[in-house]
């Protein structure tokens, strides 16, 4: 029987790349049949290995570039074809933009099945992006206007955190990103997309355990110290914090940790040790231990002050961040008498936020830790018109409806996976006039897009967010109203 598939591993071929993947892959075709091809950008022909061959695609390997995109770039990291931590770097960033709101725009037509308005979505744009529209010109019957994707004046060093995994490589300490789908650690010098501080602190820590041979955890073993290195930087109070994750709790040579990170890192006013004993991917174990200064720094949203602990969520991009909840805030278009409800709160930052114009917001969030955290964040911002509960949102939402409370507006921020079924049938039920959906996912937000759309509720407006330049990530913020 003659084999269907017309290529074969380990060969070369000429592909002419026609689209982009969602993690930024070319995507080419050879006999009607599909190839991605990693650092191929759209519009180029490229000679390519194949490495893998499935039965409906295969995998190259980029081998040269017949004709370069004329978007094409250089990378500036040099460890960026080995690391996992960015995808786009060789796209130009107004090209990295565009193909962020057509990655939305695709999602919602073919997964969401939804109709895109053309005429009034987005054309190519530069950055960054103010787009100015009057809503009440669309005719809403033509479909849902995607805008521009708003980017970053500058696109580098806009991470707040770096986790840093700690390993040896023919007896040599390595600090790093891991490799794409492998547990190798690349060691890394300097990455872009951090905050600079990251860099200094990782080169400092490695002459620390040089110095004094510290013990390196080893993942196969369990044996070993060191695991992990987390910083985090407050952008608006400049306050750094240095986490050191640990096995076991003694630090030899600590005392020398200290002073060497407290003598040579700006702003620093917190070290602390995490002890994570259990064998597990997960970078974190539950029991920290302040070693220096504060237990937590603090840092600003907006006119918003949070509190950050080493286990706190507080979003990497804090510049996109406050244009992604002010979008929100205007997308929920508050008149200052509504009941807002706010399900998978988080840490309460969007609740926040909602608050400064809304009569009441209640928040909801299963994780018990992070509705503390949200009180804690409420009573230091002297806000005393949000109320939040720990539960399923698609549970206790319709216990505060049954009880006689009304929901006017409902916003959800949910997990990549998106909303569940139960959730948004929940809130269909509610019969808010408003729901404004930030998404991570624009693949999951179609899909709830569409389950909303067979609920009664139409989609108006999706804004894009690019809220992790050089990598396929992209957020949006999307308006929702009753049909």
């Amino acid at each position: 029987m003659k084999n269907s598939v017309p290529v074969v591993k380990n060969e070369n071929y000429i592909i002419d790349i026609q689209s982009l993947g969602y993690e930024g892959e070319g995507i080419g075709k050879i006999d009607n049949f599909t190839v991605f091809v990693k650092g191929a950008l759209e519009g180029e022909k490229v000679e390519a290995k194949i490495i893998k061959v499935n039965k409906n695609f295969a995998f190259g390997k980029l081998i040269n570039i017949i004709r370069p995109s004329k978007y094409r770039e250089e990378p500036v990291c040099k460890i960026y074809n080995r690391c996992g931590g960015c995808q786009l770097q060789h796209l130009n960033y107004k090209a990295q933009l565009n193909f962020k709101r057509k990655r939305v725009e695709d999602c919602i037509e073919r997964i969401g099945k939804l109709k895109i308005n053309k005429n009034k979505s987005a054309a190519e744009h530069d950055i960054p992006e103010k787009e100015e529209i009057s809503l009440d010109r669309y005719d809403y019957n033509d479909g849902i206007v995607v805008h521009n994707t708003i980017g970053m004046e500058k696109p580098y060093r806009y991470r707040n955190k770096v986790q840093l995994p700690v390993g040896t490589i023919r007896d040599e300490f390595v600090v790093g990103f891991y490799s794409p789908r492998s547990h190798d650690i690349i060691d890394m010098e300097e990455c872009y997309i951090q905050h600079e501080v990251g860099d200094k602190v990782v080169a400092i820590i490695k002459q620390w355990l040089k110095k004094y041979n510290i013990p390196i955890y080893d993942e196969k073993t369990g044996a070993g110290l060191v695991r992990h290195i987390m910083v985090r930087k407050a952008f608006k109070t400049e306050e750094t914090m240095i986490v050191l994750v640990t096995s076991k709790e003694n630090i030899p040579h600590e005392e020398e940790f200290i002073n060497l990170m407290s003598k040579n890192i700006d702003g620093l006013v917190s070290i602390v040790q995490n002890i994570n004993t259990k064998n597990t991917n997960v970078i974190l174990g539950l029991k920290c231990k302040t070693l220096w200064g504060k237990s937590d720094i603090v840092d600003n949203i907006g006119d918003f002050k949070f509190n950050i602990s080493p286990l706190s969520f507080f979003q990497v991009n804090p510049v996109q961040t406050e244009i992604l909840y002010n979008k929100a805030l205007e997308y929920a278009n508050l008149q200052g008498n509504e009941i807002v409800f706010d399900a998978y709160c988080g840490t309460g930052t969007i609740s926040l936020f909602l608050s400064q114009k809304a009569k009441k917001v209640y928040g909801v969030e299963i994780i018990p830790e992070a509705i503390e955290n949200a009180k804690i964040n409420a009573k230091q911002n002297d806000i005393d018109n949000v109320e939040f509960m720990v539960g399923d949102a698609e549970k206790v939402i319709p216990e505060i409806i049954n009880s006689g409370v009304k929901a006017d507006v409902v916003i959800v921020d949910p997990p990549r996976k998106g909303c569940e079924k139960s959730l948004l049938e929940a809130m269909a039920k509610m019969n808010p006039e408003k729901i404004v959906y930030v998404s991570c996912d624009p693949g999951t937000l179609a899909r709830d897009l569409s389950i909303l759309d067979n609920l009664g509720y139409k989609t108006l407006e999706v804004q894009p967010v690019d809220m992790f330049p050089m990598t396929g990530h992209v957020e949006c913020v999307v308006r929702i109203v009753k049909k």
